[in-house]
Parts: C-alpha cells; sequence; structure tokens
C-alpha cells in the first residue's frame, strides 16, 4: 500500500485520500479481509473518486461526501453499467463504499445518507452445479491425466490437489496455501485451514487423499522446507492455481466432463454429496467454513433440484405430466 495517500486515491484531496487510507488499514487490519478483496475495493474506491472528480468537476474531498445525493449514487451505477459492470461487482463496489462511508462517519470524518437510500441490484439465484460422485471421482483418480507426456510427479501434484478439493472440501487458495509440515499423511488425519476472513477450522481428510498426497512427495524430485508450501511448480515457487485451473480443462476432454466442471466445482461436489448421504447442514457449514448457515444451505436447494429431475426422467407417472 502506497504511503501517500495522494498518490494511493487519486485524485482525491488531502482529507480524503487520508481517509480513505485509515479505512484500507482498518479493512485489512481489524476485518482481516484478504489481499485479493482489499485490492478490489481499493480499485473500486478509486473508480468512485475518479467519478466524483468528473461528475462534481472538482477534486473531491470529505465535505464533497457529505454533500451525496441519492442522485449522484446513481450516476455512479449507471455509469460503472455503461462499461459493462455486471450487478454482482456492482454489489460489492457498493458494499466498499458504503464501509468507507461508515468508517468516516465513525471517526467523525463525514456522514451522508446518500447510498443507504439507494436500491442495491438484485442477483439472479444459481445453484452450484457439483459433478455427479461417478465423475467427480473419476476427476480426482488421476486416470484422466494418462498418457500425458510430462513429469510423473507433477500428475501426481495435480491428481493430490484435485482430492483435496473433493475429499476436504477446500477452495483451491487453501489447498494450495497448506505448508509441508502440514502434510496430512501418515498418522495425520485433519488439516487447519485457514479461510476467508483468517477464519480457521478444522478439516478431516480421508485416506485416500492422505495416499494421493503421500505419493506426490514421494515421486517430488525436490526438497520442500518444512515452512514451504507443500505443492510447488517446475521452478520450486508455490504452485499456481492456473496449473490446477489447466489441468481440469484437459480432464474435460479426457473424461467428458460438463462445461461446468472446475476446481471449484469440486468443493461443491463434496457438499452435496455429503448431504445426499444424510451430512448435517451444520457440520457441512463449519467443513465447507461458511461464516453463515443460509450460504450452506443454498445445497439443499441444489439436492432437491436433483431429485426432481431424477424424478421426472424415472417416474412412470412424471413422464406423463406435460
Amino acid at each position: 500500500m502506497n504511503d501517500d495517500p495522494a498518490l494511493a486515491f487519486p485524485p482525491a484531496q488531502a482529507d480524503l485520500a487520508a481517509a480513505a487510507q485509515a479505512w484500507m488499514a482498518h479493512i485489512a487490519g481489524e476485518r482481516r479481509l484478504s489481499a485479493h478483496s482489499i485490492d478490489a475495493y481499493r480499485r473500486d474506491v478509486r473508480q468512485f473518486i475518479a467519478f466524483l472528480a468528473e461528475h462534481q468537476g472538482a477534486r473531491p474531498d470529505l465535505a464533497a461526501i457529505e454533500a451525496l445525493t441519492p442522485g449522484d449514487v446513481r450516476a455512479f451505477m449507471a455509469r460503472r453499467r455503461r462499461e459493462g459492470t455486471g450487478n454482482r461487482s456492482l454489489l460489492r463496489q457498493l458494499a466498499g463504499l458504503r464501509s468507507l462511508v461508515r468508517f468516516t462517519e465513525r471517526e467523525g470524518l463525514a456522514k451522508t445518507m446518500a447510498f443507504s437510500t439507494v436500491r442495491t441490484p438484485k442477483l439472479p439465484r444459481t445453484l452450484p452445479k457439483p459433478l455427479s460422485p461417478g465423475l467427480a471421482c473419476e476427476t480426482v483418480s488421476g486416470e484422466g491425466f494418462a498418457g500425458e507426456t510430462r513429469a510423473a510427479w507433477t500428475i501426481a501434484r495435480d491428481t493430490a490437489v484435485l482430492a483435496l478439493l473433493y475429499g476436504a472440501g477446500l477452495r483451491i487458495s487453501e489447498a494450495l496455501a497448506i505448508q509441508r509440515r502440514d502434510a496430512p499423511v501418515g498418522a495425520l488425519e485433519h488439516l487447519t485451514i485457514t479461510g476467508k476472513g483468517q477464519k480457521m477450522r478444522q478439516v478431516p481428510v480421508i485416506e485416500p487423499v492422505r495416499l494421493a498426497i503421500a505419493h506426490y512427495l514421494d515421486l517430488c524430485p525436490f526438497p520442500l522446507a518444512a515452512e514451504g508450501p507443500l505443492f510447488i511448480g517446475l521452478r520450486r515457487g508455490p504452485l499456481s492455481p492456473r496449473i490446477i485451473q489447466l489441468a481440469i480443462e484437459r480432464l474435460r476432454g479426457a473424461l467428458g466432463l460438463p462445461a461446468s466442471a472446475t476446481p471449484h466445482a469440486l468443493r461443491h461436489s463434496f457438499a452435496t454429496h455429503l448431504l445426499s448421504r444424510g451430512g448435517d447442514l451444520r457440520t457441512i457449514q463449519e467443513l465447507l467454513g461458511h461464516a453463515s448457515l443460509s450460504t450452506t444451505q443454498i445445497y439443499t436447494a441444489v439436492d432437491s433440484s436433483r431429485l426432481l429431475e431424477a424424478y421426472r426422467a424415472n417416474h412412470p407417472r412424471a413422464k406423463a405430466v406435460p
């Protein structure tokens, strides 16, 4: 983060730039947001400040924040939509700006009600798209990589990562953040995962996943430092998520997977398959690291949808219903 607020948030005047910089320090320190989220919020605030400078014809300051009207906010939203911003990105941007103005109010710097009276965009309700149990197991078995000419240890590595995504329900960032010293092999049957918001959780690791990781470690030709990453690339640095995304893309062709097959779809599959086999929703919430049960409840809709599809496809009376 730049030490000079004026350079970090052009073209804001000094008081607004300093307030924005202090807010960034707040969400990074006290709220412990991820680096990705912090970068996105910084970019969002810069875009809003640049819009205000053009919209109002002057470099914005805290007084300009206090003078904001709902019309100003709607004009900003209209501008962003003309530039191709979707509802999901716009919602995130408005959430960041609301957080900033709440911070300036708490600090006694500026107060505005402009954002509270503006209707936020609606997101269409979309359900996760898990793989079937059979396809999920094929995807993480490593058999889809048969015939590839690359080094055997890289195939074992990619297989181990995919096994963690489906077998433990990890996000790809969580799997790639595991250190060598924490590798769940041998008698170590649990992982301590630091998820979103720096929230920590214990995740059990089943034997097939542990065996996949042990196989990768047996084949890896490089010594792995205890404090270093468990999964490394060809240059011995931390493995890039893009490598796993490309591996899934190749598996789509090799195994005939649907276009919805992604690394994150394996996490969706983990949750959906647990739920369909009687898993407790609260337990699944804890395993996934969801802050809210409502986030996990979406998998009940997925499971109900799959049951309804099976009913319509197979029940004799259902086929007669238009």
